[in-house]
């Protein structure tokens, strides 16, 4: 089956970024893709709570949610919505993914669980943990004849969330994301490719790319790994556009029967040898 990633460069207007992405889902879908994913924050790239504030909606009659249930329903596929930001009672937002099947209706949806707070040198410091509030909830949702586990851009430094996602049965692992240009040039390849090969599973990872209107730039480089760890499909660059690939999961059967990494997890404690020497001292001198 075929699956597709979409790379954008959003703004802080819903509107224009919604004209964007339907323009490259089409594209996507044209050319055979019955799964297509888009970044993090792809339809309103806000910088703080004030710009969130301006764009960001509620959940139910959302606006933008109605016209990607109505274009997956168009195209008649899954069409997953890396993420958008969703406002609460609270006065914070969720950072939400959303999954629409191919009648429309939303099938899953996941709310981010790491939040990116972090000074990176030379760069002001990032504190989602401001804006947003935490997602509690793992999310898998069988499409068939996949069955996919639902992440957005940190979670992806969180290698037990995969762990807990393959075990539950995921085979495609989504992940969404706006990586800064610092860390996707240190991390970004690196870290999706370790979770496609400790989880013996695909990564699809489609990313915000380019110098954005709200001062951010992201890093890009779209791409999709296969259960070995192999890259076989990606976008090289920042620029706006799809990266397309056919999957085999027998791949992932072989991948797993050549590591069994998942079936080979053991649970174990932790001794801390300062404690242990500790007591043979008070034992030595008893």
């Amino acid at each position: 089956m075929r699956i597709a990633a979409i790379q954008m460069r959003s703004g802080m207007q819903a509107e224009p970024n919604l004209e964007i992405l339907a323009g490259l889902v089409t594209r996507a879908a044209n050319e055979g893709a019955c799964y297509v994913l888009t970044p993090e924050v792809s339809l309103v790239f806000a910088e703080d709570r004030v710009g969130l504030a301006r764009e960001a909606g509620q959940f139910e009659g959302n606006p933008g949610i109605t016209a990607l249930g109505a274009l997956a329903a168009r195209l008649g596929i899954h069409l997953h919505l890396g993420s958008l930001a969703v406002a609460l009672e609270t006065g914070k937002f969720a950072n939400r993914s959303v999954l629409f099947g191919p009648d429309g209706a939303i099938v899953a949806q996941y709310d981010k669980i790491h939040l990116f707070d972090a000074t990176l040198s030379g760069i002001k410091a990032y504190r989602e943990s401001d804006s947003y509030s935490a997602g509690q909830e793992a999310v898998v949702a069988p499409l068939e004849p996949f069955t996919l586990g639902m992440s957005i851009c940190y979670d992806v430094r969180f290698g037990a969330l995969y762990s807990l996602l393959a075990n539950a049965g995921a085979n495609v692992m989504a992940v969404p994301a706006a990586f800064t240009v610092p860390t996707g040039e240190a991390h970004w390849e690196v870290l999706l490719r370790a979770r496609a090969i400790e989880t013996g599973s695909y990564v699809i990872a489609a990313a915000q790319g380019g110098h954005h209107e709200n001062g951010r730039a992201t890093y890009g480089h779209s791409m999709i790994v296969d259960p070995w760890g192999r890259i076989i499909a990606e976008r090289a660059d920042d620029t706006q556009g799809v990266v397309v690939a056919d999957i085999d999961l027998a791949e992932v059967s072989a991948a797993r029967e050549r590591i069994p990494a998942l079936a080979n997890t053991r649970r174990f404690g932790l001794k801390r040898q300062a404690d242990l020497a500790a007591r043979q001292l008070r034992k030595g001198m008893a």
